[in-house]
């Protein structure tokens, strides 16, 4: 176990152990999220950061099971609940709570000996139409992801992002350029699909795009109509297209077929001055599938948790704030703690 972590809590039953592979359960003998295979694993969402394939058995939330299939084969031995519903594992008792973040993400509430505890993965509370809304759950301790945990992170409001990246649509249409907008391929593209109102105006995808779309439809998301780019024929004309690709596929020859383009990218890190420059982008536009500060903190306070555990992100200064709050408050190492960019994506993602 973490020293710190042994030092700083004594008063109550530890319920989970942070370790090199993850966050453990030894009373339930499962991990949540963890990086290697393991012999049961309990996933939040569908993220490769957070589900890898290999495990002998994973639960998860049901409305997820398709994308976590997707993600660690459909051999894979996978048991789903619907949120809200308990399962016991070795007697620890484990359900799920909506997180807000993609399709199927969940928190994991975990208690035993009288102690609740939660794992929120990723979240955000802001409304969502492909995905169910952030519930909070109530809990002893919460232990909180902080990939944007600092006060300059603040969301401006969906609805004049989405009205952004019209206006800049619209204008690359007049200059005869094809807009190409990068999002990440899993929860970000859909979501901007499903705000998008298209018209007559064509949308394509890079096929990491297409095929998770074709999950969200099959899901019952209701998504506007969109054509593989690499299935378009080469007379196409691209100067009136929206194309949304992963953040992968940037600067690789996939991008060649589509002439004069100007490229944008959705993405919290756009909050950050400098951000859009260093990758070469012609537009940012700053929307996030993560809690933004506000939401870190209205989500640790409604959890009504006395303990927090800060993983991923800016977990220190997260910490020590809540210190400042009253609470205990502990950044804790985790796999995640790398992990300086939301787009999550793989280069295999990249087609030629």
């Amino acid at each position: 176990m973490n020293e710190r972590v042994a030092r700083c809590v004594t008063y109550t039953e530890i319920i989970l152990e942070p370790t090199d592979n993850g966050l453990y359960c030894p009373a339930g003998d499962f991990f949540v999220d963890p990086g290697r295979p393991v012999d049961r694993a309990v996933i939040t969402h569908a993220h490769s950061d957070h589900a890898c394939p290999g495990s002998r058995a994973y639960l998860t939330a049901r409305s997820g099971e398709a994308l976590l299939r997707a993600r660690v084969g459909d051999e894979a031995a996978i048991q789903t609940v619907e949120y809200g519903e308990c399962v016991r594992l070795n007697g620890v008792r484990v359900s799920f709570a909506p997180a807000g973040h993609i399709l199927g993400s969940a928190q994991v509430r975990i208690e035993s000996g009288g102690e609740v505890w939660v794992v929120s993965g990723d979240y955000k509370l802001e409304p969502d139409p492909t995905c169910a809304p952030f519930e909070p759950a109530a809990c002893d301790t919460f232990v909180t992801e902080s990939t944007f945990g600092l006060p300059i992170f603040r969301w401006p409001p969906e609805a004049r992002v989405l009205a952004e990246i019209r206006s800049w649509w619209n204008a690359n249409q007049q200059a005869g350029k094809a807009s190409v907008l990068f999002a990440y391929s899993l929860g970000k593209a859909q979501r901007v699909l499903a705000g998008l109102n298209t018209e007559d105006a064509p949308i394509y995808t890079h096929g990491a795009v297409e095929y998770f779309c074709r999950l969200y439809r099959a899901a019952g998301i209701a998504l506007p109509p969109t054509m593989h780019a690499g299935s378009a024929p080469a007379t196409t004309d691209w100067s009136r297209a929206l194309i949304l690709a992963p953040p992968s596929a940037n600067g690789t020859p996939w991008m060649r077929r589509f002439g004069p383009l100007s490229t944008g990218f959705v993405s919290g890190w756009m909050r950050v001055r400098g951000a859009r420059r260093r990758r070469s982008l012609d537009r940012g536009f700053v929307l996030s599938d993560h809690a933004d500060w506000p939401g870190l903190m209205s989500a640790i306070r409604s959890s009504g948790a006395s303990r927090v555990w800060v993983t991923e992100g800016y977990r220190v200064p997260v910490a020590e704030w809540l210190k400042q709050q009253g609470l205990d408050a502990l950044p804790v190492d985790t796999r995640f703690d790398s992990e300086q960019d939301e787009t999550g994506a793989d280069p295999a993602e990249a087609e030629p």
